[in-house]
């Protein structure tokens, strides 16, 4: 039996910041003209224009002080109520669309994300605030970091390959923003340069969109590549969630990436198109050396990366809604998504026309 990816949607915050706008206000906290330079220079090549974050910048704005610092607790506090108005808003507007399911059809919601906890948290609103069945099934995919939307998925699919009449909303969200960190380490910076905030839907069903095209679910791979293991983690800290995201991660994906592909079983030669999760722009430049690709390969999740960041585990559904314009029936798309381990997870789609 085949599922599909019915449709994708997705919903950033209001707030928008330039990185002209965000370089100079960290710029304008360093005294030292080496680390001045070292920020105007990672937000320079960075490949981003623009973020979208629930905070108003980096300093005198809620939960950060004038110095940019606030407590774990404080940021999780605005956590909670910003991921339940942007979750909120996301589900009314996919579920909203035309030839959408209806609201009581809703079988099961999978909620991911990594940057807050609160409980009842949004997926409870979800059910409650947008009138579906209180006998909806609830799993939350807590804390697995960029790559938690593909896990998320291949639950949806294993759920409809299960029951048939099942329909599942999955969410990812993120508001990485709320833990960003003031101090002169690359890897600080680094993270300040390229995290922002938003939130991406898909609803999994056993059959695809009435009106408009889908994504048939062909399988999933994931790996590790543990070369890669302390250069990427996600601890939490007393004055937020401490990121290790160390500037080696992109030499490790482009020496690794193409051998791991090959012994987990994806076969990179039957894909057309490749919806690379953008965790940065060095990394997107890596795989396409590793794998061979065209310079254009990767179009889509630049063009993501530049209006949006990288937001963490909704950025890959971001990517396949931006590749789902360019991509011709038949056609399939790869989805790769790195995240702490270093854990990479594949989903192998394939577009599918007008029903």
């Amino acid at each position: 039996m085949s599922v599909y990816i019915h449709s994708l949607e997705t919903l950033v915050p209001e707030p928008c910041h330039s990185q002209e706008d965000l370089s100079r206000q960290l710029q304008e906290r360093f005294t030292d003209p080496r680390i001045r330079r070292l920020v105007s220079q990672a937000f320079r090549h960075s490949g981003i224009e623009q973020r979208h974050m629930v905070v108003d910048g980096f300093f005198d704005c809620p939960p950060f002080d004038s110095e940019g610092q606030a407590t774990t607790a404080d940021r999780n506090a605005v956590y909670g109520t910003e991921s339940r108005r942007l979750a909120v808003a996301l589900g009314e507007k996919i579920l909203s669309q035309e030839g959408a399911p209806g609201r009581d059809e809703i079988t099961h919601l999978v909620f991911a994300t990594c940057t807050g906890f609160v409980n009842p948290g949004p997926d409870f609103y979800l059910v409650r605030d947008l009138g579906l069945r209180e006998s909806v099934e609830r799993y939350t995919f807590g804390f697995m970091g960029c790559y938690a939307a593909i896990p998320g998925l291949k639950f949806a699919a294993q759920v409809c390959e299960a029951d048939p009449d099942a329909v599942v909303l999955v969410i990812a969200l993120e508001l990485c923003s709320l833990h960003m960190q003031i101090d002169e380490a690359p890897d600080t910076i680094l993270g300040n340069t390229v995290f922002a905030d938003g939130a991406a839907a898909a609803l999994v069903a056993s059959n695809p969109h009435p009106s408009r095209p889908s994504y048939r679910i062909d399988g999933f791979r994931g790996g590790t590549l543990p070369e890669g293991e302390s250069s990427m983690a996600w601890s939490i800290g007393n004055r937020g969630f401490d990121l290790v995201l160390s500037s080696y991660v992109p030499k490790v994906i482009g020496a690794e990436i193409g051998t791991m592909l090959q012994r987990i079983g994806v076969e990179t030669e039957t894909i057309d198109r490749f919806a690379v999760h953008p965790g940065g722009k060095s990394i997107l430049d890596r795989v396409i050396g590793a794998l061979g690709l065209d310079e254009d390969a990767l179009d889509a999740s630049r063009e993501v990366l530049r209006r949006h960041g990288n937001m963490s585990s909704a950025t890959i559904l971001f990517v396949l809604k931006e590749m789902m314009g360019r991509t011709k029936a038949g056609e399939r798309v790869l989805a790769l998504a790195f995240g702490p381990g270093l854990t990479i997870e594949t989903a192998v789609l394939t577009l599918s026309g007008i029903a």
